[in-house]
């Protein structure tokens, strides 16, 4: 396995110094000593990662590094094509991708396309890359040769990482979080405030997984639920669409940071369409908590004042508890599109599951509700 402090310093010496991306579960360990080193950025989302390292080689002439999960590559595809392209401005830049859902080693549902797509997309958009060893000696071999093709045709490199390519390393640098609430405990409160004919739709992560274990702690079922176990920061559109299909429903989304950041402009679409039965919730802990809890910017920005700018009708912040209830109760008759935000602990349980049934059993368990 591969020293993720020593491959940096390789990276480091290469003149490669400006880094920035989306933290990935298989590269969390690498992506922490970054984080430790202080020198990255942690973008929206990948696109914009793309974006930031081609501003800086402008204005550096320097190759930069961008980190990412195969699953976000869908977000770079544009601006990899249509701008930093061979055939366009012609912007070197080193990829490290996390690859889940690699053909032959067990993933969840939501990564086994990605991985089985991820060396033709490459192949398809003439990225040229290499599958990391997890030797050291290979591995600075495999670097020096993607330098070295960067520097010869000015384009972008791709390096593949397996899972377990990296030792361990654990995050130093944390995330400043006063507050108590605890997540799943929320969900959990929240859930069982709703309407009966209330439906949820739970973002990325380990909100969905929360919600689905909830659920059958309660044998409450899990036809009322649409997990996003995917495409991060896109579960707030879904919930619109149900919302505006189905105006009988309260419809809740069960939204994080990290994921609300994403995609942010969704939330001008939201507040400018007529869903009075929308009801945006905001879980908040103010990392990246899945992936090895490096900080999102979520506690560095009002998150009430973009909705209300962004056409929402009324929002809420509860960082105790007890100040929940009374807060619930106006958050659930108002007419929306209303955001309710809470502020929460990082902590999640270490046995947490993951859903029992398959995303098409949800799907139609979910749709079968929705037709009463």
């Amino acid at each position: 396995m591969l020293n993720p402090q020593e491959f940096l310093k390789a990276i480091r010496s290469q003149g490669i110094e400006f880094s920035a991306g989306v933290p990935d579960s298989l590269l969390k360990d690498f992506c922490s000593v970054m984080t430790d080193e202080g020198s990255d950025i942690i973008a929206a989302n990948e696109g914009g990662a793309i974006a930031l390292a081609m501003g800086h080689h402008l204005a550096t002439g320097k190759v930069p590094l961008v980190y990412m999960q195969n699953s976000g590559f869908g977000n770079c595809v544009n601006p990899l094509a249509s701008l930093a392209d061979s055939d366009v401005y012609s912007i070197p830049m080193l990829l490290m991708v996390g690859w889940r859902g690699e053909p032959g080693v067990k993933d969840e549902p939501q990564h086994v396309k990605q991985g089985k797509i991820s060396e033709e997309l490459l192949q398809t958009m003439d990225i040229p890359y290499a599958i990391l060893s997890d030797e050291e000696e290979e591995a600075n071999k495999q670097l020096q040769e993607a330098v070295n093709a960067m520097e010869e045709y000015q384009a972008p490199y791709a390096l593949l990482v397996r899972k377990g390519t990296f030792e361990k390393y654990k995050l130093q640098t944390k995330v400043e979080n006063p507050y108590t609430i605890n997540r799943e405990d929320v969900i959990e409160w929240m859930l069982q405030k709703m309407e009966d004919e209330a439906v949820v739709v739970s973002t990325t992560g380990k909100s969905s997984r929360e919600v689905f274990e909830i659920r059958a702690k309660h044998n409450m079922g899990h036809g009322k639920d649409f997990l996003t176990v995917g495409g991060m920061g896109h579960a707030s559109q879904i919930a619109l669409g149900i919302a505006l299909g189905k105006k009988n429903r309260p419809v809740y989304c069960l939204d994080g940071d990290g994921a609300t950041i994403m995609h942010m402009g969704s939330g001008a679409i939201i507040g400018n369409q007529p869903c009075h039965n929308y009801k945006h919730i905001l879980i908040n802990n103010g990392c990246h908590e899945s992936v090895g809890g490096q900080a999102t910017v979520g506690f560095a920005i009002d998150f009430q004042k973009i909705a209300d700018a962004s056409g929402y009708k009324q929002t809420w912040l509860v960082t105790e508890m007890s100040n929940l209830p009374a807060i619930w109760d106006q958050f659930q008759e108002a007419e929306g599109p209303v955001l309710l935000e809470v502020r929460t602990t990082e902590a999640s349980r270490a046995d947490l599951g993951r859903p029992t049934t398959t995303p098409v059993e949800n799907k139609e368990a979910f749709m079968k509700n929705l037709m009463k």
